[in-house]
């Protein structure tokens, strides 16, 4: 295999390809095929899961371009040096050509996506009419972030049939409407509200012996050996995800809360464990969604305390359910887990109407299940020391 066809895949898929190994081989054993298969296991069809099936199908949906690229440019450097202020006008627009053969590509994979949406909510605002080629505007053939038929690595893809296969997100209709990141949690931004939760991240730092620039140094020394020092930064995550997944009112978010905590996990590796329980806790929660494998509130609580810990739950119930075992479960764990936040997908100005979630949010600090809450539950945690 070539050297070229080696570093595209190393460089786009994160698939090195061994001396001697075929494309197959080191697509199969692959993280990046192990998370897009997980991803896509439920649009398989029935016997449709031998090895060359699925590896034909990852190369269809993931392989990044039909062009024939010589060029990468940095897409940040590109953004960097763009602004969304920029008015358009009929010169602009006649100045950009059609460019019906791309040679070159711009990889935006070192911005965020809820960057390169508010960039292009931005530009939208000013766009007035179609644009081809070119960085800046929404539009065709060109290495502007947003738009189709271009070359934009994890770029954002509005209408069109794609062509290069390489956008992070798809929007299909015509009119973009940007997230809204007060919106309920839901499949539209729920990449909005995991990039919230990248801030949730603690970086730890420990000295470690360099056996390598002690052993260079006392060379030069004339064999005189120092011990030298270092700094070895360690990024540390532990979660505890405890859902309430015993009533009808919490359906429509369930599913849209597991996809946000797994996409966590897949992105950034961390130790995540999750719990489930109906209306409130006790003295038990669940280690599966059938609430039938029992673990103790006291085996919880010998946890590392440095554990970030989210409740999700609407905390609307009979008043009744609100007793002594639960409010001192409640107690028990944010005094243990300081790092507690309760996500509510219920609209903030109905918590005022529920007695019982008024009673919890004085144990737990409450705020809605929406980007915007996450992000400010985010910013509650980080104020708290350990």
């Amino acid at each position: 295999m070539g050297l070229f066809t080696k570093a595209f895949y190393e460089y786009f898929l994160q698939i090195g390809i061994r001396d001697g190994e075929s494309l197959s081989d080191a697509i199969l054993r692959s993280e990046t095929f192990r998370q897009w298969k997980e991803d896509n296991i439920d649009n398989f069809g029935d016997g449709r899961d031998d090895d060359e099936y699925l590896v034909n199908t990852f190369l269809d949906n993931v392989h990044l371009t039909n062009y024939d690229i010589k060029e990468i440019i940095n897409g940040r450097k590109l953004w960097d040096e763009d602004s969304g202020d920029i008015e358009d006008s009929l010169e602009q627009n006649n100045d950009e050509a059609t460019r019906k053969h791309l040679d070159k590509m711009a990889d935006y994979s070192d911005l965020s996506l809820e960057e390169l949406l508010e960039r292009m909510d931005e530009v939208l605002k000013r766009q007035k009419s179609k644009h081809s080629g070119g960085s800046h505007w929404v539009g065709t053939g060109g290495i502007s972030p947003y738009g189709h038929g271009g070359a934009a690595k994890d770029g954002i893809r509005v209408g069109g049939s794609g062509g290069g296969k390489m956008a992070r997100k798809i929007i299909n209709d015509r009119k973009y409407f940007p997230v809204d990141k007060k919106a309920i949690l839901n499949d539209n931004n729920v990449d909005a509200a995991l990039a919230a939760l990248k801030g949730i991240f603690e970086e730890s730092s420990k000295e470690i012996l360099d056996v390598e620039n002690t052993i260079n140094k006392g060379l030069k020394r004339g064999g005189l050996f120092i011990p030298e020092i270092k700094n070895e930064q360690d990024k540390k995550l532990q979660v505890l995800l405890f859902i309430d997944n015993g009533g009808y009112s919490m359906d429509p978010y369930i599913k849209t809360v597991q996809t946000l905590f797994k996409k966590m996990k897949t992105r950034f590796a961390h130790d995540l464990e999750t719990y489930y329980f109906h209306n409130t806790i006790y003295d038990v929660v669940f280690s599966d969604v059938y609430r039938f494998k029992r673990v103790k509130i006291e085996k919880i609580l010998k946890k590392d305390p440095n554990y970030r810990v989210f409740f999700i739950g609407d905390a609307a119930m009979a008043p009744y359910e609100i007793n002594r075992v639960s409010l001192q479960t409640y107690k028990n764990l944010t005094k243990h887990f300081k790092k507690s936040v309760w996500l509510n997908p219920e609209p903030k100005h109905y918590w005022q109407h529920t007695f019982t979630t008024q009673v919890i949010k004085e144990y737990v600090p409450m705020f809605p299940l929406t980007p915007k809450g996450i992000e400010e539950a985010v910013l509650n945690m980080n104020k708290i020391s350990k």
